[in-house]
């Protein structure tokens, strides 16, 4: 398929660009569908709510408020201040898409509906159908009356805050936003020296986000800069963007049409485009990194691009498919909410690996050595190919890391649990508008309504009743502990609604605890068959539903990976090293979350607002994505360490050399990751910013700390234990190939530091390995190790590494002489012995010695 896609690429080119725009004209045309549905199924706030709709069907538009102040010693009712409130009222009462406008003014401008037909005498200010009396203050009409009552109700006890409430034909996702532009405009501009307007509500926090795609094109111009740093060639950099682009801008658009047919949450398209820019990345830069490396060994363009597909492509296709497991286990929550998510994510990922491996490979063949930079292609015709040999920070941490095991692991393990001590305290809950940050309009209408009407009154709560006669059971709500204030709706379909209004605020612990009073002592007690409903209730229910259900979901994810990672090493301890390290991950990444966002640690710093509970629904995504995230990085740095144990069976080897290998670029992945994830603090959205700051966190403690600290001092402490497997379970369990190995050059190399063997009976029989050191014990690089036979023949010649590490094939079982020379140093040789097993022979050099040999 590589080779056809780049023989082709101007066909996979058209269909890939064809499939972007002929998707985008009907995304555009059809619009989006979300829906939030966050009620649970066999929840109380779930049956209220179900209720309500029955027996009030018509409140279905939005709800939004306007809410003003006025100075110290002045008062809403002033006259001055209602000429400038009212006007602005009825201006808004009358603009299309407005359903009605109910205020303090009684039932003057701004009671009055459109539907009602709002009476032309200010003064007498009563509807028509009404028939209210001349004589405002008498209130004889009943309806008068009520709105009478209902207003004072809107006026804070001081008389400085007022608020009313506006309703939309619409729910906030359709309710167009220039409707709700105007809206805001209108009312603000009858603020006045003294007089403060602000507005809260779904409809207005919309128009308060940044334009779409913003944290999108900061998160991929950040991972531009690092890929130009870490290729140093603007095509190559190119790459992995367009890949990433390609895939999330298919995706978000299969998520706005799937939109139409089944319930997908509005938060959705933001985590699909989340983990699809930082997959898309990451699985293009793996790829293009091994056919750059191809090419500089000496492979023409088209067979590096169809060995690096054969090669990491398979990697991608293995880690884009264990992404989309872990998706899926959030399947086993059984929450309707996160179904739209697993559909939006997973798309995303599946199409950002379809891009990787069909359209990659046609950008590579219309790029040919181009992909490399100047200086690199200079050199390649200049002095020919080059070893792919691991040198630098990388070989010397890799011995570092060999040579302290235990003091690493001892210090990556402290570091990872301190940064997990704040999980002890994490609290799943809700965000609201009191988390956005202050300049908003929506956090000012916030925080005046809780200073007018108490902290409650931002998040009531609804008990809704079978029956017509509620009075004990408001009786009993009034006198509960933690109630400020109690309203029963007249009945409807013989179901009464009774609002309550909490002492504390919607995000307190208090909160929850009068929930809990009024479903297990006071509504039975009072005999009643009712139900506590509102958004404060069901996010508590959805809260206790996802701690109820979340051992199962991470249960279930682990076991499939350490399923899959069981298959693909042949080894019962990789898998649980992995699940270990993947549970310390999310813990230290869950305790950065809780410490900024509901201990509020930097949160006005980074921009993202007020401290409050951690989300309900993000454990569950967090988790997911963590999982799949650490799994790619475990399969790219254990994939080359299991390649190394089958040729040479030396754990120390195959873990220093692996880690020396890909930890470059381990890091460099997850340094784009980072920054693509950081960047969504700049989404406009809580839910958005918090799971950008926590897979950020993730991905910087798994790659910088787990995959290139803890997990190779680990599996250097426990040795050749890492790669054992029960001989009846290894003959039960299927072959799977993550990354098979790449095929021999076709002419030898004097230079290539790694000779690539097989097992005995195969071809080459064994290796000799080992160390060129110093008396002292330092590595001596660019080592000449030659392998002679007994005539002097020369069998094999490789250069040591960064480390002083080398590797030599022998032909058969024997007697050879080694070889060992560099500048500045004696020549060293000696007689070994090969057997059937490899052997280790390492060698000390030392200035102005001559040896003999032994």
């Amino acid at each position: 398929m590589a080779r056809w896609c780049h023989v082709h690429r101007l066909v996979v080119l058209v269909l890939w660009v064809g499939a972007l725009f002929g998707l985008g004209a009907v995304g555009t045309s059809a619009g989006t569908a979300y829906s939030n549905v966050f009620s649970l199924p066999d929840t109380d706030s779930t049956r209220a709510t179900d209720l309500m709709t029955k027996a009030f069907p018509e409140r279905s538009g939005d709800t939004d408020t306007v809410v003003w102040r006025v100075d110290e010693g002045a008062s809403v009712r002033d006259k001055d201040v209602r000429s400038r409130i009212e006007p602005a009222l009825k201006d808004i009462a009358g603009m299309k898409g407005v359903g009605e406008v109910v205020g303090p003014y009684a039932s003057k401008e701004a009671g009055a509906s459109k539907k009602a037909g709002a009476s032309k005498n200010k003064k007498a200010g009563a509807s028509k159908k009404a028939g209210a009396s001349k004589n405002k203050k008498a209130g004889t009409s009943k309806k008068a009356g009520a709105s009478k009552k209902a207003g004072a109700a809107q006026i804070s006890e001081n008389g400085r805050i007022a608020y009313a409430q506006v309703t939309f034909t619409e729910q906030a996702n359709s309710v167009p936003k220039d409707l709700v532009q105007d809206v805001v405009d209108t009312a603000q501009n009858a603020e006045r020296g003294g007089l403060q307007v602000e507005l809260g509500g779904q409809a207005i926090t919309r128009i308060q986000e940044p334009p779409t795609g913003t944290s999108e094109l900061v998160g991929i111009a950040a991972a531009a800069v690092v890929l130009f740093l870490a290729f140093g060639s603007l095509f190559a950099m190119v790459l992995p963007i367009v890949i990433a682009v390609f895939g999330v801008g298919l995706g978000m658009l299969s998520t706005m049409l799937l939109s139409h047919v089944t319930d997908i949450p509005e938060v959705a398209p933001l985590l699909g485009s989340l983990i699809g820019l930082g997959v898309g990345i990451d699985y293009a830069l793996f790829i293009v990194t091994r056919h750059r490396r191809g090419i500089l060994r000496g492979m023409e363009p088209r067979d590096a691009a169809v060995q690096a597909l054969n090669t990491s492509g398979r990697a991608v296709l293995f880690a884009g498919g264990t992404v989309c497991i872990a998706l899926a286990g959030m399947l086993v929550m059984n929450m309707r909410f996160l179904d739209g998510v697993v559909i939006a994510a997973s798309l995303t990922v599946i199409l950002s690996v379809l891009a990787a491996i069909t359209l990659l490979p046609a950008l590579l063949g219309l790029l040919g050595p181009r992909v490399l930079s100047r200086r690199q292609r200079r050199r390649l015709a200049a002095t020919g190919p080059e070893p792919a040999e691991a040198s630098g920070l990388a070989a010397r941490w890799s011995s570092y890391v060999q040579k302290r095991p235990r003091s690493i692991a001892a210090l990556a393990f402290v570091v990872m649990a301190f940064l997990a001590l704040p999980l002890l305290s994490l609290r799943l809950g809700a965000t609201d508008q009191g988390n956005h940050q202050e300049s908003t309009t929506t956090r000012q209408a916030y925080d005046m309504l809780a200073d007018g009407f108490g902290p409650g009154f931002n998040g009531p709560l609804q008990v809704v009743a079978e029956e017509t006669d509620t009075g004990g059971l408001v009786k009993s709500i009034r006198s509960t502990e933690g109630v400020a204030q109690v309203a029963a709706a007249p009945p409807s379909d013989g179901i009464s609604v009774i609002n309550v209004v909490p002492t504390t605020s919607p995000q307190s612990e208090e909160t929850d605890q009068l929930i809990d009073r009024l479903r297990g002592d006071v509504i039975p007690e009072a005999g009643v068959e009712a139900h506590v409903g509102g958004v404060t209730a069901i996010f508590k229910d959805f809260a206790a539903v996802t701690g109820d259900r979340l051992p199962y979901f991470v249960g279930a994810i682990i076991a499939l990976g350490f399923l899959l990672l069981l298959i693909a090493f042949r080894s019962l301890v990789v898998p649980l090293t992995a699940a270990l390290m993947n549970l310390i991950a999310a813990a230290a990444s869950f305790g950065v979350l809780v410490a900024i966002f509901q201990w509020g640690w930097g949160t006005e710093l980074i921009g993202v607002g007020k401290e409050g509970p951690i989300t309900a629904f993000l454990p569950v995504i967090m988790l997911s994505l963590l999982f799949g995230l650490s799994m790619d990085y475990q399969v790219f740095l254990v994939s080359r360490m299991h390649e190394e144990w089958v040729h040479t069976k030396d754990n120390a080897r195959a873990v220093r050399v692996g880690l020396a290998e890909t930890s470059r670029v381990i890091n460099c992945a997850a340094l784009i990751m980072i920054c693509v994830f950081s960047a969504f603090v700049l989404s406009g959205d809580m839910e958005g910013a918090m799971a950008g700051i926590g897979l950020a966190a993730a991905v910087a403690l798994d790659a910088f700390i787990l995959r290139t600290a803890l997990v190779p001092a680990a599996m250097h402490l426990l040795g050749r234990a890492n790669w054992w497997l029960p001989a009846g379970l290894e003959k039960s369990l299927p072959h799977l190939a993550v990354e098979p190995r790449e095929e021999p050059e076709q002419a030898p190399s004097e230079t290539v530091p790694h000779a690539r063997v097989e097992p005995n009976g195969s071809g080459t029989a064994s290796v000799v390995h080992g160390f060129i050191r110093t008396v002292e014990g330092d590595p001596v690089p660019d080592a000449t190790l030659t392998l002679l036979s007994k005539g002097g023949r020369k069998l094999d010649r490789v250069t040591s590494l960064a480390d002083g590490s080398y590797i030599v094939a022998a032909p058969s079982a024997g007697a050879y002489l080694l070889a060992a020379t560099a500048p500045g140093y004696a020549s060293r040789a000696r007689h070994i012995m090969v057997a059937d097993e490899p052997l280790i022979c390492d060698v000390e050099l030392a200035p102005g010695e001559v040896d003999a040999v032994n």
